[in-house]
């Protein structure tokens, strides 16, 4: 998960050559995240099927 985020991350900022602030590098990265969040949400990784309502109840 953190690679295919890494990887989308990199596609995204490869046309920016630079950021004026950084300011403007935090709100990117962070709207990207959530875009990426968003997306995948519902999605189960194999493996995570077995644990989803335990690793819920940690987080609840």
């Amino acid at each position: 998960m953190i690679e295919s985020f890494n990887n989308r991350l990199k596609r995204k900022t490869k046309p920016k050559t630079e950021f004026p602030t950084e300011q403007s590098l935090d709100t990117f990265i962070g709207v990207q995240a959530m875009d990426y969040n968003d997306r995948y949400f519902n999605r189960i990784h194999k493996g995570f099927g077995q644990v989803r309502d335990t690793l819920e109840s940690y987080f609840d």
